[in-house]
This record gives C-alpha cells, sequence and structure tokens, in this order.
C-alpha cells in the first residue's frame, strides 16, 4: 500500500490534471513520486489540461440504416471497437425475431437465419464499454427484390466417393452474368490442402479441378452457398448446396490403339494390362483424358443417342452387361462378348473401348466415378474437354484464366 491507503501503480504512465489555486494557470511543475512499498512508480501532473479518457464503445452495423436492394443471402452483423456487444435484437416486418448469436469474444454478432426478398428488416443494438456506460444504435434496411432466382445443380454429390479426376462440376438453370460472384459463394475446401481454380465452359455451367490428380484419400468439402447471392442481372441463387465427398484409390488406366491393350494402376501399382478392341476406320475413338461418369449394368448402347439412326447402316441397340460412361458424346467402355476375338489385336467397335465381360466387370469393381482413362494412338481426333468431364484436356496454365469469364 502506498501512504494514505492507495494502491501501488506499478509499471503505469498517469496523465493527471490538476487544477490548484496554487499554481500559475498554463504552467508545468514536476512533482516527487508517490513513495511505495514497492517498485518506483512513474507520474507526469500537468496544470490546465483535461484526461484523455477512452472513447466509448462504438457499435458497425451492416447493412446500414436505411439501405436497400439488400442481396439476402449477405452477412448480417454488428461490431464494436472499443467495448463488447451485450445484446442484438434483429426483426422482421412481421415482427418476428431473426435467430442470431453474439462471437465468443463479445466483440461481433451475426445473423443466423436466412432473410427474404423483399423484405424490411430492423436490427436493434447495444454495447458496453470496460467502464460499464453502454450505447444502443439501430439499423432499418430492406433487401432485394428478385427478378428471376437460379437453381442450382452439381456433381458430385454429397456423401459420394470419387476417382481422383474427378472436376466438381455446377450448373446453373440460368445465365449468369456476375461469374465472379458466383465463384466467391462457392466454397470447396480439400484436406489435405490443394490448390484448384474455376474454369466457365458457357454462361450456365462452371468446374472446379485441382492442379493435379486428387491425392488417394482425400477429403473435399463443397459449401455452394448461392442463396440471397446477386449474380448479375438481377438473378438471384435460390438455394444452397454442400457436399462431403471422399476421393478413393488411385485407378488410371491407359487405353493404346496401337497395341490394342490397356493398363490400369492402381495407386501407382500396375494390377491388370487389359486386352481391348477400340474405334474401327471412321470411328475412331478421340484421343484424351477421359474421367468416368457413370456406371452401368445391364444397359443398352444405342447409337441413336449421339445421332445415328438404329436402322441405319451403322445404326445399332444392344445391351450389355457392363458399361462406364466416359463422355457425353456416346463413348464407353464396356463388356463386349462378341468381339473378344478382335481385342487384343484390332479395332472394330465404334468408338467405345470394348473388353470381355469379365475384364468389364473386374475394372468396374474396383473403380468409380471420376476415375482416369488416357486413350492414345487411335487416330482419332483430339477429345473436346467440353464432352463430358474431360477437364484435364485443357493444361492448367488456361485452366486458371477461368475459360468463359
Amino acid at each position: 500500500m502506498t501512504r494514505g491507503g492507495r494502491a501501488p501503480l506499478r509499471g503505469v504512465r498517469v496523465v493527471v490534471a490538476v487544477v490548484a489555486a496554487a499554481f500559475v494557470v498554463g504552467c508545468t511543475v514536476a512533482a516527487p513520486a508517490a513513495q511505495t512499498d514497492g517498485p518506483s512508480n512513474e507520474a507526469t501532473i500537468t496544470s490546465g489540461a483535461s484526461a484523455t479518457p477512452s472513447g466509448p464503445v462504438a457499435l458497425a452495423l451492416t447493412p446500414a440504416d436505411k439501405a436497400v436492394d439488400v442481396a439476402p443471402g449477405e452477412p448480417v452483423t454488428v461490431a464494436a471497437t472499443g467495448g463488447t456487444v451485450t445484446e442484438v435484437l434483429m426483426k422482421g416486418q412481421d415482427g418476428k425475431q431473426v435467430a442470431g448469436a453474439i462471437a465468443a469474444d463479445g466483440k461481433s454478432w451475426a445473423a443466423a437465419e436466412k432473410l427474404g426478398y423483399g423484405k424490411t428488416y430492423t436490427v436493434t443494438a447495444t454495447g458496453k464499454d470496460p467502464a460499464g456506460a453502454t450505447v444502443t444504435s439501430a439499423s432499418t434496411f430492406t433487401t432485394a427484390k428478385a427478378k428471376r432466382q437460379t437453381s442450382l445443380s452439381m456433381n458430385p454429390l454429397d456423401g459420394q466417393k470419387v476417382g481422383v479426376g474427378q472436376p466438381f462440376a455446377f450448373y446453373f438453370d440460368t445465365n449468369i452474368a456476375d461469374k465472379a460472384a458466383a465463384e466467391k459463394a462457392i466454397t470447396i475446401t480439400a484436406s489435405p490442402t490443394t490448390e484448384g481454380a474455376f474454369y466457365w465452359f458457357g454462361e450456365k455451367e462452371v468446374h472446379w479441378r485441382p492442379r493435379d490428380y486428387w491425392k488417394a484419400g482425400a477429403t473435399v468439402t463443397v459449401d455452394a452457398a448461392v442463396y440471397g447471392k446477386h449474380l448479375g442481372n438481377g438473378v438471384f441463387g435460390r438455394e444452397d448446396r454442400k457436399a462431403t465427398v471422399t476421393i478413393g484409390d488411385s485407378v488410371v488406366a491407359l487405353a493404346d490403339g496401337a497395341t490394342h491393350q490397356m493398363t490400369v494402376t492402381v495407386n501407382g501399382t500396375v494390377a491388370r494390362t487389359i486386352p481391348i478392341s477400340m474405334g474401327k476406320k471412321a470411328h475412331e475413338t478421340p484421343v484424351g483424358t477421359y474421367v468416368v461418369m457413370s456406371e452401368h449394368t445391364n444397359y443398352t448402347m444405342d447409337s441413336s443417342t449421339y445421332g445415328v439412326p438404329v436402322d441405319s447402316s451403322a445404326g445399332y441397340r444392344t445391351k450389355v452387361a457392363v458399361a462406364s460412361r466416359m463422355s457425353n458424346s456416346g463413348i464407353f467402355y464396356h463388356s463386349a462378348p462378341w468381339s473378344v476375338r478382335d481385342q487384343g489385336v484390332r479395332n472394330v467397335s465404334h468408338g467405345c473401348i470394348n473388353m470381355s465381360t469379365e475384364n468389364a466387370t473386374w475394372l468396374q469393381s474396383i473403380s468409380n466415378n471420376g476415375d482416369v482413362i488416357t486413350v492414345q494412338n487411335t487416330g482419332g481426333q483430339v477429345l473436346e474437354a467440353w464432352d463430358g468431364l474431360s477437364v484435364w484436356q485443357i493444361p492448367w496454365e488456361t485452366w486458371k484464366k477461368g475459360g468463359k469469364r
């Protein structure tokens, strides 16, 4: 204790305002520091000056008061400076309270519910500074009315296991003018951390892929928080989409039109070499890197699905036991018992990869959508990147530019 019963001010420099008749106004005099039982303290006494107390707590409300055309999907927050948020009440024009929560450190509050389109909301917030003084601020704002709401579908879906070549594809049902806003609304998080980027294939379709193939066993989380986000020209997102996806084993195949063999590698080790037959003359299998899109059993191969009438000389409709789609243009690998004698010898198909039923069954049993099949030496045209999920046709440096942004 100091003399007079005052507690010591340890390690603190204090500015004290003194007004005394004995001092000349405007003069500054030095006074000895008070004696203490502990370490000495310093004090500067200034005559004719007032202390500078800490300012009152300030509250910043977002959106600001009287804001209009606020996107319903944008955050509603209260932030405190010089104190903490103690209470927030947010109500809609119908009088119903909107849920929210104060952060653990008390420095902010955020709404936890989706807002409606074309609605008015009022936020009333109270904050307190360390001395206990309180302040209250309010904001009334109106959300935007959507000219149109767009739905979003995506591939893959929640809970799926996919291969190391799987891109994450997003399909809007309306043209997106503000593509940067759409990309900002979609968060993709991978463990382990993976570099990746978006690429637009048109006004409605955007894909995200890693720089290199995924690591086997990785986990990828998608949070497409598009609801209420303005995506340009009065178009807003209709509904959020979420997914957690697991990357399976690394199953990568190389199909060679010259050797008529497919080499299948699992996690870096050759697992099987399969005799195959690919597209014959005038039906050459396009060369490039495919991503398996879907897997089927007892599937009907129908030439009319890619523009060749079944009753034409090149047409067909044939049921096969095993088939996995590799492109939208109709390229599959599938069981073809009728061409076993040609498999490993010559190319006789209409463009698909033929193999025995036993080999097709085995390959499908160890693989997932998203597995990689590279085709080479067929004499065919180059596979188009937009055909199916053939995103690996685009070099990384080109991909990073974003496509049709």
